[in-house]
């Protein structure tokens, strides 16, 4: 993993300067651009760059509340393993944004599947154990419930990481180019994961809607999530759909889906279900202020 990182920041570090001994002038689309026009194009490369960047520089800016946060021995070790591993898929996911052009570079094939293996690994890993900590209803006592459903969503990522490998790396599928409309057997891989994840939000939302609402979480937020992550896989299942049946529109709306999922998911993740957690760290201490203050503490400083 550590050699991966390297590899992808030195990538980003020379990729201009080689194209432009190549020939391309700096301001042309052989120059500095050649990194974020190349395979998708600009727009695409904006797209998914800018909102994980902005994630990732929130959390640095964020970092010393959390830790301070997370360090006050009140906190579970989940909570504590959860943020750090929210952490290490951002990084991830800002390296797979930002080194889209591996896609279309035939050298770089093996360096993007493992690229793409692990991101997707993990932000499925994060995705599941919160599917499971949704469908353990009010039995769930808060984060410590996601203790529960580690062991479950690891055995789940684990068969999938398996059979993606095998796809890739076995058989050769590129299952991770998404320029390569590729094969049946890419997109029936692909309709299998989407109908999968579809099947169990539009559960979680007829729950919400029969007699069993009483077994999920009250709080509203965590509704607005399943919806927007039913109507997500919903228009991804659909894409891979319609590219299998040869309909080119169905790659431009895979591609759509994909640059929502990699750029907004984790901030979704993180305001859902993180942001209240840390939020309360910065309640208490107003609360202590201002008791503090109604006590006198700090009638000295006017004297």
């Amino acid at each position: 993993m550590r050699a991966l990182l390297a590899e992808g920041a030195m990538a980003l570090a020379v990729a201009p300067e080689a194209n432009l001994s190549s020939g391309g002038a700096a301001g042309s689309p052989t120059g500095p651009l050649w990194w974020v026009s190349q395979c998708h194009g600009v727009w695409y490369s904006l797209a998914v760059m800018l909102p994980s960047l902005a994630f990732v520089g929130f959390l640095a800016w964020q970092a010393r509340r959390s830790f301070r946060r997370l360090s006050y021995g009140r906190s579970h070790v989940v909570v504590v393993a959860y943020y750090a591993l929210l952490w290490a898929v951002a990084v991830l996911n800002l390296l797979w944004c930002f080194l889209q052009a591996w896609q279309c570079m035939s050298d770089r094939a093996f360096s993007w599947n493992v690229l793409s293996l692990f991101t997707k690994s993990g932000m499925l890993f994060l995705e599941v154990s919160l599917i499971a900590f949704l469908l353990q209803g009010n039995d769930a006592s808060g984060f410590e419930s996601l203790a529960r459903t580690f062991v479950i969503s690891g055995a789940v990522v684990a068969a999938d990481v398996l059979l993606k490998t095998i796809y890739v790396f076995g058989f050769g599928v590129p299952l991770f180019i998404d320029a390569d409309q590729g094969t049946g057997g890419k997109w029936g891989l692909w309709i299998l994961h989407k109908l999968v994840l579809t099947g169990v939000y539009g559960l979680i939302v007829f729950m919400h809607h029969s007699r069993w609402r009483d077994r999920l979480p009250a709080k509203p937020a965590y509704y607005n999530y399943v919806c927007a992550m039913l109507l997500l896989n919903g228009l991804s299942l659909l894409g891979c759909f319609l590219v299998a049946s040869g309909a080119g529109f169905g790659l431009w709306l895979y591609n759509v889906t994909t640059v929502c999922y990699h750029s907004l998911y984790l901030p979704l993740l993180y305001v859902t279900f993180l942001a209240d957690f840390f939020q309360e760290d910065m309640l208490l201490e107003n609360v202590y202020y201002s008791e503090m203050k109604d006590a006198g503490f700090f009638d000295a400083d006017w004297d």
